[in-house]
């Protein structure tokens, strides 16, 4: 394993301007570091504390310096974000090909009604689409089981409700009409093994850096029993890579969430162009500091 002084001395800090708003965001900050497998990538969001980004972290060394992963050919599916009108159709533009397509809903200052609205446009436009939800559990119980019914046939509904206890409930009350897929309640608890231990879900949805690298998702693919869709944490190409390479170790045809690139109007990390402003730079060098324990 690298010391703190190997990562910072190859450090480089990045901000990446994005097409549409995604995740309330309009620009994608990441810490790249050069590691004995390639460049790495840590990129846990602004506002998480530095506990999570610590997992984050250990995902990132994962990639510099645990196994060498080869990537294969993955399927993706495409992610429209909370958009409305003439977006939807813009922003589908840019997944051609794509059979499957995952729609954000419960987004904060929007409501159910904008939310079926988009469900219908989507059929519209893709009517042989499979469909995706992805509530990232914004949604009470009863909300999530109206959209769910008034949506109709989903490939899974992602991550409908906060909690676990309302995931069970929730899987109960749809009697097997939808699937569950947890997220949140895989990598933003003590045991990510616990919602499946509840019967709460029927899919997992994966996360490489956030879960705390590649060959940690991989034991949790293993142990869950369960389907698996690797997604991506809207990482740059350099993170992106990573869960290519979950995914390819996984094999099968699931389509992943792993085509966010898709979502930056700039993606070359090493063009100058997109380097970080000093201030950015430095407050992202005393994170790694403070998380490098």
């Amino acid at each position: 394993m690298p010391t703190l002084s190997d990562l910072l001395a190859s450090a480089r800090v990045v901000s990446l301007p994005m097409r549409t708003t995604f995740r309330g965001i309009n620009r994608r900050e990441a810490l790249l570091f050069e590691g004995e497998n390639g460049w790495a990538e840590w990129s846990p969001f602004l506002e998480y504390p530095d506990e999570e980004a610590r997992t984050w972290l250990r995902g990132a060394l994962d990639q510099g310096f645990g196994p060498k992963r080869e990537v294969g050919e993955v399927k993706l599916n495409a992610t429209l974000p909370a958009v409305n009108g003439t977006q939807i159709a813009e922003v589908l533009s840019m997944f051609p090909g794509m059979d499957t397509i995952k729609i954000k809903v419960a987004e904060k200052g929007q409501s159910i009604e904008q939310d079926l609205d988009r469900i219908t446009t989507v059929r519209i436009l893709n009517p042989e689409a499979n469909l995706r939800l992805d509530a990232n559990g914004g949604y009470t119980v009863e909300q999530a089981l109206r959209v769910a019914e008034a949506a109709g046939e989903l490939d899974y509904f992602e991550q409908p409700c906060a909690s676990i206890a309302e995931l069970a409930e929730l899987r109960a009350k749809l009697h097997g009409a939808t699937r569950i897929a947890a997220d949140e309640s895989v990598r933003k608890v003590e045991d990510p093994m616990a919602v499946v231990y509840a019967g709460a879900a029927d899919v997992l949805v994966l996360k490489a850096q956030p879960l705390g690298g590649v060959t940690r998702a991989l034991e949790i693919a293993a142990e869950c029993g369960l389907p698996v869709t690797v997604s991506s944490a809207l990482e740059t190409p350099i993170g992106i890579h990573a869960g290519l390479a979950f995914a390819s170790a996984l094999g099968g045809n699931t389509a992943h969430g792993l085509g966010t690139l898709y979502f930056f109007e700039r993606a070359d990390v090493f063009n100058n162009e997109v380097l970080a402003s000093e201030e950015r730079r430095d407050w992202w060098l005393e994170r790694l500091k403070r998380c490098f324990i």
